[in-house]
């Protein structure tokens, strides 16, 4: 559970960061959105190789890969431990449940579809908090509820500080 020291010092941070960012985050929201489809790009190709047999997806593959490295570098700024690769699956995990969440919706099924959603737009938001520094490197466990999120809650605090400061609205 979060001290409300360590909320405090969260929402310090976040507020500094609010009040002047240097970052074009409106442009980081479309290279995350990017990399997102070039990492399931890298996964199709994957799958496409072993059903087909045919090993030249495996070249579009790569060519995709380091194209999302080299652009995911433009994001993830601390390449230590597992930062990079924890930012890597966060976004991937968001775009897999927002696709999933889209399949329910044709369904017809809102309430799945929404928490799916929410299930994505919060992995969204964690990916952010790690990168602009809101989240500690080594967090401890989040909590992903069904319910609202509170205001003191880490990940609710995270997610209403992101929506503040992304707005790909904004130019």
């Amino acid at each position: 559970m979060t001290t409300p020291n360590e909320l405090q010092k969260f929402i310090d941070k976040a507020k500094k960061l609010e009040n002047g960012h240097n970052l074009d985050l409106s442009s980081g929201e479309d290279l995350s959105v990017a990399i997102m489809n070039l990492i399931g790009i890298e996964e199709h190709m994957f799958f496409t190789s072993q059903k087909l047999g045919d090993t030249k997806y495996i070249d579009i593959l790569d060519t995709a890969r380091e194209m999302r490295k080299e652009l995911m570098k433009k994001i993830v700024k601390e390449g230590q431990g597992e930062i990079w690769c924890t930012s890597k699956h966060l976004l991937s995990a968001s775009m897999r449940l927002m696709e999933v969440g889209t399949k329910s919706l044709t369904k017809g099924d809102k309430k799945e579809a929404n928490s799916y959603f929410k299930k994505s737009f919060d992995l969204y938001n964690l990916f952010w908090g790690l990168n602009l520094g809101l989240v500690d490197s080594n967090p401890k466990k989040a909590k992903f509820e069904e319910k609202p999120l509170q205001e003191k809650s880490i990940l609710g605090t995270i997610n209403q500080t992101i929506g503040k400061i992304l707005d790909c609205c904004r130019e």
